[in-house]
């Protein structure tokens, strides 16, 4: 404690000394005997000069790191200058990236396609009249022939209007037979009529005859002979106009029989689809096949146009794809493509193009070719098959990669000859396929090229490559 006490002391009358010195120095001359006379108590100064000894080892420090400081600002300026006359570089490790030679080899012009196994034919069941089920005689996923009972339905409503059509039709039916008994008839009677007149002139004509002989001899008198002239003349003009009345009746009643016998036969027609959709209650499948998409209750209440279900081909197939719309316009009816399973090859080809592009992409039906196709495919199964586009022909080619997303096939990084960078280059791409791409412009067999994913770096003109 006693040396603690002397230690504070020693540094309050150095303290004291250092004030008293300051002071003493604005005083002028004054000030320099002020430090004179304190000589004795120079013990307390020398211990203020310690304290700045130490100060003088730190300063050194402070130094270094400033120049450190500076040096490292000197030299990023100089890399941002280094770098501003080269572009954006990007320092990469190269076992993050990959690298592929330019090469030259046979391209392939084909895109993989996946696909999806539908039945070749497909049927759907559809209710042409609305009803109650009242049963149901097979059950979803049963084999089916032509004429096979599916559903029975009931409609009171439909019921009543094909017993009033039956009616109505009858009637018009019943109209239509009196109207050509009626032209009949009347054809009958103008020939009975005709054969009648025929008779009187025939019979008036020897009368006549005979009459002019009797009136030589006087008799008969001239007033007998004229009367039967006049009747004679009589029955030829009603010949003449009930010929001529038949030769219209006869063209009219051919008219009024054709259209008669037409309206007759559409209304039979109209009969008989009145009495086939009462029948079509009772549903029916249309053709052989495997019964699906079929899930109706006894109960149940069918609108008139409704789904029931479908029958499928359950011996054909087809494969139906998606297809990227970048090739729209190279698809066409009739291209080939293969299946391959199993060491085997299938040929099929496009029968059928949906133009409506959905999400990038628009559908496609494949066929199998003849009897080829394989054995043990499902519905709803996929296939991977290949699909030709062109010709296979020489080229120079890169490997396909996913750089072709970032960059659209415009610019590709190419690495120099020392493998230290890799610089942005604008080249030209032609065909790919899921293998390679046709090289067109912009690069020479030999070179290596970036062709992993440029997603981190895509906006970089020059790519540093390290091995760390």
């Amino acid at each position: 404690m006693g040396t603690v006490t002397d230690m504070e002391q020693k540094q309050k009358s150095g303290q004291t000394i250092s004030m008293q010195g300051g002071t003493t120095g604005h005083n002028g001359p004054k000030g320099h005997t002020g430090a004179h006379r304190m000589g004795p108590k120079s013990g307390a100064v020398s211990g203020s000069g310690m304290d700045r000894r130490v100060e003088k080892k730190k300063t050194p420090w402070k130094k270094v790191g400033i120049a450190a400081v500076a040096v490292a600002a000197v030299g990023f300026i100089a890399t941002m200058m280094m770098d501003a006359s080269g572009g954006r570089s990007f320092r990469v490790d190269e076992s993050r990236i990959v690298v592929s030679n330019v090469t030259t080899g046979t391209f392939e012009d084909f895109i993989p396609v996946r696909g999806r196994v539908t039945p070749l034919k497909t049927v759907f069941l559809d209710a042409i009249e609305g009803g109650r089920v009242e049963r149901v005689l097979v059950e979803d996923g049963a084999m089916l022939k032509a004429g096979d009972m599916i559903v029975e339905l009931s409609n009171t409503g439909l019921q009543l209007d094909v017993t009033r059509n039956e009616a109505l039709v009858t009637e018009q039916l019943n109209n239509m037979r009196t109207i050509e008994l009626q032209l009949e008839q009347n054809r009958l009677s103008h020939k009975r009529n005709i054969v009648e007149m025929n008779y009187q002139i025939k019979r008036l004509e020897r009368q006549v005859l005979r009459e002019r002989e009797l009136i030589k001899t006087n008799a008969i008198s001239q007033a007998q002979l004229d009367q039967t002239e006049d009747e004679l003349e009589y029955y030829r003009n009603r010949l003449e106009i009930t010929l001529e009345s038949q030769k219209t009746d006869a063209e009219m009643q051919e008219t009024q029989l054709a259209f008669l016998k037409d309206s007759g036969e559409q209304l039979e027609k109209n009969l008989k689809l009145a009495r086939k959709n009462l029948d079509a209650l009772n549903v029916r499948a249309p053709v052989d096949g495997k019964l699906s998409g079929f899930n109706v209750e006894i109960g149940q209440s069918i609108n008139r146009g409704g789904r029931l279900g479908q029958i499928d081909d359950p011996d054909r197939y087809k494969l139906t794809a998606n297809i990227d719309e970048f090739y729209l316009g190279r698809v066409d009816l009739g291209q080939e493509a293969i299946y391959e399973r199993g060491g085997e090859s299938y040929s099929m080809s496009i029968a059928k193009i949906y133009p409506q592009v959905q999400n990038g992409q628009f559908e496609v039906d494949f066929v199998f070719a003849g009897e080829g196709q394989p054995d043990g495919i499902r519905r709803g199964q996929t296939l991977q098959t290949k699909l030709t586009l062109g010709d296979a022909t020489d080229a120079v080619l890169i490997p396909n990669g996913a750089f072709f997303q970032d960059t659209g096939g415009n610019w590709v990084f190419v690495v120099s000859a020392d493998g230290s960078q890799a610089v942005k280059r604008t080249v030209r791409l032609g065909r790919r396929n899921s293998r390679y791409i046709e090289v067109l412009d912009g690069l020479e067999v030999g070179e290596r090229v970036v062709t992993s994913p440029y997603t981190s770096f895509v906006d970089m003109d020059r790519l540093k490559l390290s091995g760390e």
